[in-house]
């Protein structure tokens, strides 16, 4: 398999974090309607589930052909460690943009160690730091907060306290992606906290639940947006995106385009969604029903690298921009 980037969209390496710790996060419970939070005799149990989970996941990614950086948490500082794309993005022209969290103990996740290894490895020329705006309470939870069409130049990101809006169009301008902001609600009128939990855009098709955008005008302005991309929409109920649907990723494995997506996800599709999608890609389900208890599913896990691998022999680049703008 050669791991060279080709598909901005569908990335064949990724980073993905080994939680020995791991907890549905009290912090982030707020805002979070899809979290379910373990009683406190089952923490133990739960932490062994999801580390057998993830290492599954990681086996089975591996079979397809995906490369996987797997970086190991032993703190018990991090108990959703296992997302690290709330964190980080990596973008095709050669950028890393870390970000900054709403929650106090998510803001531990950040490693330097995990950014070396992508400048080490991959062509990295700029690494863009927000996590200064934590200070001034602002967050921008990258690919969680928001869902990128690397092809297309766009971003799409839902506001809510994960997700600032002037922090986004910062974002936007640095990156030269068009914005595409919108509102989205599920049955009981909550906002969906993260962008990726309700979209996903694939090459050639798109998931969402255009029915949880209540606003007419900005349902409408986000379905014609991805159609002029020339992508099939894949409309998903409430009940779906609940069951993570919209949280999945496609990734580019030994035998072309695969769709990285929970168990849980798979089993709410109907034919009719699954036939459409395997028009192109095949359907990887991945078990992972306790780690979704945190609120987060597969595509929260899994960190797509859009970078340029590094030849065998090829030195570093010397000078990596490095920038932070609180």
């Amino acid at each position: 398999m050669n791991f060279n980037q080709v598909n901005p969209q569908s990335p064949s390496s990724v980073v993905m974090v080994r939680p020995y710790n791991f907890v549905p996060n009290p912090e982030t419970a707020i805002d979070n309607a899809f979290q379910i939070l373990g009683a406190e005799h089952e923490l133990t149990s739960l932490s062994k589930k999801a580390l057998a989970e993830f290492n599954v996941a990681v086996d089975l990614l591996e079979r397809q052909g995906i490369q996987v950086h797997v970086f190991d948490d032993n703190s018990h500082l991090t108990p959703d460690s296992v997302f690290p794309n709330n964190w980080f993005s990596t973008h095709p022209e050669g950028s890393v943009a870390i970000y900054p969290m709403f929650a106090a103990n998510r803001r531990h996740e950040r490693r330097n160690d995990i950014i070396e290894m992508l400048k080490r490895e991959y062509k990295v020329w700029d690494v863009i730091d927000y996590s200064a705006a934590e200070h001034e309470g602002m967050y921008l939870e990258g690919t969680g907060a928001m869902v990128i069409d690397h092809l297309e130049r766009t971003a799409y990101m839902i506001t809510s306290n994960r997700a600032d809006p002037g922090l986004f169009e910062l974002f936007c301008a640095h990156f030269n992606y068009k914005p595409v902001t919108f509102n989205a609600i599920d049955s009981e009128a909550r906002p969906i906290y993260h962008t990726n939990v309700f979209m996903s855009i694939a090459t050639d098709f798109a998931v969402l639940s255009s029915e949880m955008i209540p606003d007419l005008n900005q349902r409408s302005n986000v379905r014609q947006t991805l159609e002029n991309s020339g992508r099939k929409i894949i409309d998903l109920t409430p009940a779906q995106v609940h069951r993570f649907a919209g949280n999945c990723i496609e990734l580019t494995g030994h035998n072309g385009k695969l769709l990285a997506l929970s168990r849980s996800a798979y089993n709410s599709l109907t034919p009719a969604q699954i036939s459409t999608i395997e028009q192109s890609t095949e359907l990887l389900p991945l078990q992972v029903d306790t780690i979704e208890m945190a609120g987060g599913s597969v595509r929260c896990m899994i960190a797509g690298i859009h970078l340029s691998k590094r030849r065998a022999g090829e030195s570093a680049i010397p000078h990596t921009r490095s920038r932070c703008y609180a």
